[in-house]
């Protein structure tokens, strides 16, 4: 007997769930995830990520069971999987969520498709978020997003499975060359998520506008709902309208309360209006998206300075501080992200795309139409940003004036007195004594002169942006993927898009 098999990969969840509701009306429904060995060997992949889509799974497959179902965890190539299942027994349609991946994954995708017009299979394929695929302009698209927040959750009532589960629970292990799982990371699993989203609507949420710039007080302030939308524990429109029927319920005095859901809900947006970067050019993964801008670092990449960067050890304490939480949480929030890359970008002068590999597997919360429109969007290299240099010693001097965030993850910086904590290679030897730190050991030198650094590669960039060339290119880039949304500053009357607003409205 034929069946409608249901495909997960981002989206594990059962709940608002349309590939799994559209399959439920038209028969019987198998659902199966595919461990994809050539996605796991991507450079965007970590230990991390595979250990929260199986902790995602199991809560998945914990919660189908009592329906009379399971999800099935198969390993191969997406192609070769279906032939095998095809063969045992024939399904009747595929279904599953649309997806703005990797370039592997698109790829990955073409070949599926091939698949499925060589077996006379159709492929129903479900918006996952408020992307519009095969968009042909900018135009409109805010009222494309708002539309589908507005659509009716997708629930499916008694469904019918194809076969009965077997008993064994779901078992999945992990690749053995992947590494780096944080000890402190988040846990997956749609219940975590869940009580993430109701502790931050509720209460969280108060300490939003304002909260989320510092390192300090942003693990609370900040939603923490990133990896849970990144990997479809939630729904993208779920978490719109629990914000919104929060928002409708809060009497009128609550004014900081309301004026951080607002915030949150823009910050949603920005989410979406991200993913279509690369939904609508999926080469931004690996080309810069003004070509004008092409070797710009390329040819100079500093290996050492990289590894560098990646062991914690700049000698700016606000950027090796980060680095080791994020080591240690694969967590940070988006202002020190952004210093990070703009450190990366800048002083030390390193091209985007192998910083953004690393920064990827250091991520829980990775989303590749966000992660990389956002490393050329810091880097400069998108022709239509502001350009955004981030200061870490003005950064820390603002967001850490008491040193508690630095003290906290580098050790060595206990010892540091009050006065040396935004330059501590200043300290004379004397003081290095006392305080029983040696700065070259305990504490590393700058790699650079942070002053002279920013200066000759700011320089740079503003050179190449003169070029005729490069400026005539611009239109374009803004054409394709500029916010068509209208902001006005208060100094002056004019409007100007979202884009080129001085610090990026999305945090988590």
């Amino acid at each position: 007997m034929s069946y409608q098999l249901v495909w997960f990969k981002r989206d594990l969840r059962w709940q608002d769930h349309a590939a799994l509701a559209e399959a439920s009306k038209r028969g019987k429904i198998r659902c199966i995830y595919i461990v994809e060995p050539e996605l796991w060997q991507q450079p965007d992949a970590a230990l991390q990520h595979f250990e929260f889509v199986r902790e995602s799974l199991q809560a998945l497959d914990a919660a189908l069971r009592p329906m009379g179902g399971c999800i099935e965890v198969l390993v191969g190539e997406a192609p070769d999987v279906l032939s095998r299942i095809w063969r045992e027994a024939p399904f009747a349609n595929l279904h599953s969520h649309q997806e703005t991946g990797n370039q592997w994954t698109y790829q990955r995708d073409l070949r599926v498709a091939a698949w499925c017009r060589a077996h006379d299979i159709a492929w129903h394929e479900h918006a996952q978020f408020g992307v519009v695929r095969a968009l042909k302009s900018r135009d409109g698209w805010q009222t494309a997003w708002e539309a589908h927040m507005q659509l009716p959750q997708r629930t499916f009532s008694e469904p019918v499975f194809w076969r009965a589960p077997a008993p064994e629970p779901l078992l999945l292990q992990a690749p053995n060359h992947l590494t780096h799982d944080p000890p402190l990371r988040q846990m997956g699993g749609r219940a975590q998520g869940l009580a993430a989203l109701q502790s931050f609507l509720k209460a969280r949420s108060l300490g939003y506008r304002g909260g989320i710039s510092s390192p300090l007080s942003a693990p609370d302030a900040c939603s923490r709902l990133s990896p849970y939308l990144s990997w479809g524990c939630l729904s993208m429109r779920e978490v719109v309208q629990a914000t919104r029927e929060q928002l409708a319920a809060l009497p009128p005095q609550a004014v900081r309360h309301r004026a951080g859901l607002t915030a949150f809900i823009s910050r949603l947006h920005w989410h979406c209006h991200f993913i279509q970067k690369l939904e609508s050019e999926p080469a931004i993964e690996w080309h810069n998206m003004h070509r004008g801008y092409d070797n710009l670092r390329e040819q100079e990449f500093n290996t050492a300075h990289f590894e560098a960067l990646q062991a914690a050890r700049t000698g700016w304490p606000m950027v090796d501080a980060c680095v080791t939480m994020l080591r240690e949480t694969g967590w940070l929030n988006f202002r020190m992200r952004a210093m990070l890359v703009s450190v990366a970008a800048y002083p030390l002068w390193l091209h985007w795309r192998p910083v953004g590999e690393w920064l990827a597997r250091q991520f829980l919360d990775y989303e590749p139409g966000i992660h990389w429109s956002q490393l050329q969007m810091q880097s400069g290299t998108t022709g239509i940003n502001t350009t955004r240099v981030y200061n870490p010693l003005k950064q820390a001097q603002d967001h850490d004036p008491h040193g508690q965030f630095v003290r906290r993850w580098l050790p060595a910086m206990r010892k540091v007195p009050d006065s040396w904590l935004w330059q501590p290679w200043q300290m004379p030897a004397s003081v290095q004594a006392q305080a029983g730190v040696r700065v070259g050991l305990d504490i590393p030198m700058p790699l650079v002169d942070l002053g002279e650094a920013t200066k000759l590669s700011k320089q740079k960039l503003y050179e190449r942006r003169g070029m005729q060339a490069v400026r005539e290119g611009k239109r374009a880039v803004i054409e394709k993927h500029a916010s068509r949304q209208r902001v006005t500053t208060r100094k002056k009357s004019n409007a100007r898009t979202a884009d080129n607003l001085p610090q990026m409205q999305f945090d988590f």
